[in-house]
């Protein structure tokens, strides 16, 4: 898979999407599914267009949703799906100002686009003027993919994000049709989980804010154990989110390999503690609530 950060120069023929895929749902994937099968039925490249920052973040720095997913978890995706090329537009004021004209410009002439495939209330250019139609009587060919329910509901990213911060990760799952998670790597923490008796391996996440907070049952590349999302609020002087995950009948070394976290089932929320001990002997309810989850888990799986 190629990975542009720029709109110049001719790119070879292809069919594209664009979107901002944060989460890829089975919304989603149903238009990366689309994409997929056209492009190698017309003998073209597959390509994704999408955007960082996030639109929102960078109009309402203050008030935009939280990422479902990073950056480099969204490429993974991509590359696990074998998309040939990814275009990744950096979201900026000049880009923000580039007009629908000017936009389906770049669509034709630069990545030469043969088809785009869309939901049918995609909109762009300045002021999102553009819309479905635009595309449509400039002479491109346009895929309008309806739109994926669940329980007669829109799936959407929103959705997504309400649904965990919520803690309802069953119905999240569904929807994206796949246990909700967070990569990174290994990183060496202040140690406070070991000397407290609960080692943890620390998460460097690539999130700045995740949309669910809390204590969870997890696998961590496929171990189970009990994972802290939050600022750690018995511990003073914590503002940064932390992912700690306490593992299982384990004690090989995890430092600086990449890391992935299922999140299967929410134990509690956060919350502040009037001492250490106190902690301690609610992370070992914690660790006895989530074992016997997780235990059922694997008998059902």
């Amino acid at each position: 898979m190629q990975v542009f950060r720029h709109l110049n120069g001719s790119h070879p023929s292809s069919i594209l999407t664009i979107g901002n895929y944060d989460g890829i749902h089975l919304g989603h994937q149903a238009i990366l599914n689309k994409l997929i099968v056209s492009a190698k039925k017309n003998n073209l490249l597959s390509s994704v267009m999408t955007f960082e920052p996030h639109p929102k973040e960078f109009f309402y720095p203050n008030d935009a949703p939280a990422r479902i997913i990073s950056l480099r978890e969204k490429l993974e995706y991509f590359d696990e799906k074998k998309i040939d090329q990814v275009f990744i537009v950096k979201f900026n004021h000049e880009f923000s100002n580039i007009i629908s004209a000017q936009f389906i410009n770049i669509l034709k002439n630069n990545i030469q686009a043969k088809q785009v495939i869309v939901g049918n209330d995609f909109r762009f250019g300045a002021r999102r003027e553009g819309d479905v139609d635009s595309l449509i009587k400039s002479g491109i060919d346009v895929c309008i993919m309806e739109k994926v329910q669940d329980k007669g509901e829109r799936i959407s990213s929103t959705m997504t994000r309400i649904l965990l911060a919520n803690g309802d990760l069953d119905r999240a799952s569904n929807i994206l049709g796949r246990p909700y998670s967070i990569s990174g790597k290994v990183v060496h923490g202040d140690k406070r989980g070991r000397e407290i008796g609960f080692p943890t391996a620390n998460i460097h996440m690539f999130h700045n804010r995740p949309p669910l907070k809390g204590v969870f049952a997890v696998k961590l590349n496929g171990i189970a154990g009990v994972a802290n999302l939050g600022v750690r609020p018995t511990i003073a002087g914590v503002s940064k989110l932390h992912l700690e995950v306490h593992l299982f009948d384990f004690s090989a070394d995890l430092y600086g390999k990449h890391a992935k976290v299922i999140f299967l089932q929410k134990v509690r929320d956060e919350k502040k503690f009037k001492d250490i001990e106190a902690l301690k002997d609610q992370i070992k309810i914690d660790i006895k609530k989530a074992k016997f989850f997780l235990e059922d888990y694997d008998r059902r799986k």
